[in-house]
């Protein structure tokens, strides 16, 4: 790892200021259980760290409101996922963050870091592959010819089929909720959904970020569905692995039939993936193993496999089905 500067900002405003000076290749630093790493690989090389440490106090709550879940941007994994409310009301949320990463880890990463680590592709984690879209635009891709196992078959690109690696935006997905940004032009609210780009031909923009922005709250709708909600991770082991295939699933049923639902995938795609056609397939229609089936063939209608991944497809199919048949048949008290 290089040398570089530290400074603590006491504050979002005086965080916003350091960000300004474009002069000094700089990185925000929260939890840095992502940054870090990278840093000691070499991938990444900022000359100034800036750490957000102080505005936990700020912007590390978490909020039930009538209307929404509120979530600190620097509120811990652990914290978030052992909370007695959002394990109630919002369980797709505390599940995706019990998955997520080791104990360790999910006591000191925060939610806005989480959201946006960087792909496990071991081509872009690997200095020495030259070509790779997302570390050296334009040097190619070489993921595409290579070991792509764990590589996505959903929102790829010709540029680049890095999988998104994490859990917990899925179930932002899922749940519709929006992202609370902050920086030298101010606040502004998005949709969580459109935080993370599609690489298309630009993989090295990962984000919507605006220079010098930094989450600092995440807004969660209370809906009809929120409670009958649940996060499947199937990886290649029990504890501390990406996801192979992942689903947050959430649903508004009656009597059986689907009245609406939410669907995200997860380790199947290059970001946090909406299954829009599944849900369509779904609403108006009873719950069984074949309407599940048939939702979980419309979710995947566009995968593009490449040479090792292909088995993700049906993984991603069989993952999607049996979410959909453990929400329906779980009890939800008022």
């Amino acid at each position: 790892m290089r040398s570089f500067d530290h400074i603590r900002p006491p504050s979002l405003p005086d965080a916003a200021l350091a960000a300004r000076d474009a002069a000094v290749p700089s990185a925000f630093l929260a939890g840095g259980t992502t940054l870090l790493d990278l840093m000691k690989l070499g991938v990444l090389q900022p000359q100034r760290l800036i750490d957000l440490g102080a505005l936990r106090a700020d912007f590390g709550q978490v909020r039930i409101e009538r209307q929404a879940l509120r979530l600190g941007a620097f509120a811990r994994m652990a914290e978030v996922a052992a909370h007695p409310e959002v394990i109630a009301d919002y369980p797709v949320i505390a599940q995706s963050l019990a998955l997520a990463a080791s104990a360790q880890l999910r006591n000191m990463a925060t939610l806005g870091g989480n959201v946006l680590q960087r792909t496990r592709c071991p081509y872009f984690r690997d200095p020495s592959w030259s070509a790779c879209n997302r570390r050296m635009p334009g040097s190619g891709c070489a993921a595409i010819d290579g070991a792509n196992r764990g590589h996505a078959v959903l929102g790829a690109s010709e540029a680049c089929i890095a999988t998104y690696p994490g859990d917990f935006a899925q179930a932002l997905v899922a749940l519709e909720a929006s992202v609370v940004l902050a920086g030298p032009r101010g606040r502004r609210e998005i949709p969580f959904a459109a935080l993370h780009l599609r690489p298309r031909s630009t993989p090295h923009l990962e984000t919507g970020l605006r220079a010098g922005e930094i989450i600092v709250e995440f807004i969660v709708p209370a809906r009809p569905w929120t409670r009958r909600s649940l996060y499947l991770k199937i990886r290649d082991r029990q504890s501390y692995e990406f996801a192979l295939a992942s689903a947050a699933v959430a649903l508004d049923l009656a009597d059986g039939v689907v009245r609406d639902a939410r669907i995200a995938l997860g380790g199947v795609a290059s970001v946090p993936w909406r299954a829009q056609a599944a849900e369509d397939a779904l609403r108006g229609v009873r719950l069984d193993g074949a309407a599940a089936e048939n939702a979980a063939r419309a979710a995947f209608a566009g995968a593009v496999p490449r040479t090792h991944n292909g088995f993700k497809i049906a993984l991603g199919q069989a993952t999607l089905v049996r979410a959909l048949l453990q929400l329906a048949s779980l009890e939800i008290t008022a």
